[in-house]
């Protein structure tokens, strides 16, 4: 058995390297998908985001704001505005992401302690660039707005520390853990290659068996296994899983570390965590071969079952806040289990025993498809045997 297994994964080896179809998609296309992906986010994160300001105080403050409010990373001042429709008339043309407005008088009113309405526009289309100009703006009128009113209360001889009291009588600290400056680069990469690199898995394992029947080398398959259906999947499984191999070398010692600051080589847990996606992915994909004898009509469910697996993985969006439909859609594929762990063991870089549940889900799919595979192949198998008995 381990010799007819053996035998299978190096010409399965033979046909992925001489085969256009599966050469191309399992050692052409990862490394062009890896490195498109990371240059798409080279620049990280959100800097220097066009901002206009509405000046209608005309101030030393609404200037000494302005001024901090430039020394921020997420924002760069490049429009003077006179209106608020103004500011949606370059937010509509694309010429800036947000705008600031300092009402009138607004430094007698800071000083008196009157309530001033400081108004950010912002565009909220971009989600991500409209939470950080927000978090900036806010740091910074926030912080300067009682720092001056600090000011005003020590010069009246009251102690700092009282004045402090009165000005911040609670005082929040953030943390911001795992992607503190939203980085795209360090939080959509990693994602988008192993989204990729299981769907390459997957569309190329649908055409397994279903293009030996095809191409009529399936007797010849059977003899090698010597008519064990195991053989056949145990051996071409293999290969595929080598081929994974060497796409977790290329994204855990090449392109995560270079693009997303990740550890080089990746971590034990994450290695684990991948090899049973893969595992999962070829056992869904060649049962589908299996099952489907038309090559076209397996590579459209392939595509049609891989596409969404990102969208509905929680990866951008938590499941929890979607319908309860999309949710059981999302659980029929394994990456969605994939992405909880992965979260857990590569950005919070947990021991792998935070991730048992979703291991263990991940080995369901195997578990539940592995068989069906299994079984109608030796079906196929023991007939194709009789007739050319």
């Amino acid at each position: 058995m381990i010799r007819s297994v053996y035998n299978i994964m190096i010409r399965e080896w033979k046909r992925i390297l001489t085969l256009p179809q599966l050469y191309v998609v399992l050692l052409i296309v990862p490394p062009v998908i890896c490195f498109l992906y990371g240059f798409i986010y080279e620049k990280e994160f959100a800097r220097d985001l066009p901002v206009a300001v509405w000046d209608e105080a005309r101030s030393p403050l609404s200037r000494q704001f302005t001024f901090m409010l430039e020394q921020t990373e997420s924002i760069h001042i490049t429009r003077q505005v006179h209106s608020a429709e103004e500011i949606r008339s370059l937010m509509e043309k694309g010429e800036i992401q947000a705008g600031v407005h300092f009402p009138r008088r607004m430094d007698e009113h800071i000083k008196s302690r009157t309530p001033v309405s400081i108004t950010l526009y912002t565009n909220s289309a971009s989600v991500v660039t409209g939470k950080l100009i927000y978090k900036d703006a806010a740091r910074v009128l926030i912080t300067a707005g009682s720092g001056v009113i600090l000011q005003k209360l020590v010069k009246t001889g009251m102690p700092e520390g009282k004045a402090m009291a009165l000005v911040q009588p609670v005082r929040l600290t953030s943390y911001f853990l795992y992607n503190a400056q939203y980085n795209y680069m360090k939080y959509l990469v990693p994602g988008l290659i192993a989204v990729g690199l299981q769907m390459i898995i997957l569309m190329a394992t649908v055409i397994v068996i279903n293009e030996e029947l095809r191409d009529g080398t399936m007797p010849e398959l059977i003899r090698m296994a010597n008519g064990a259906a195991s053989n056949i999947m145990v051996g071409k499984g293999l290969a595929y899983l080598g081929a994974s191999w060497l796409h977790y070398i290329l994204a855990t010692c090449i392109v995560y570390p270079f693009f997303a600051g990740g550890q080089i080589g990746g971590s034990f847990s994450l290695f684990i965590l991948f090899n049973l996606l893969i595992i999962a992915c070829i056992s869904i994909g060649m049962t589908i071969s299996i099952i489907v004898n038309d090559v076209m009509v397996a590579c459209d469910i392939g595509v049609f079952y891989t596409s969404p697996a990102f969208v509905f993985s929680g990866f951008t969006f938590p499941r929890w806040g979607m319908p309860w439909y999309d949710q059981f859609y999302a659980w029929i594929m394994p990456f969605a289990p994939f992405v909880d762990g992965f979260f857990k063991v590569f950005f919070m870089e947990l021991p792998l025993r935070y991730a048992h549940k979703e291991m263990a889900i991940l080995l369901v799919y195997t578990v539940l498809t592995f068989p069906i595979g299994l079984f109608v192949l030796q079906r196929k198998v023991n007939k194709l045997m009789l007739k050319h008995a």
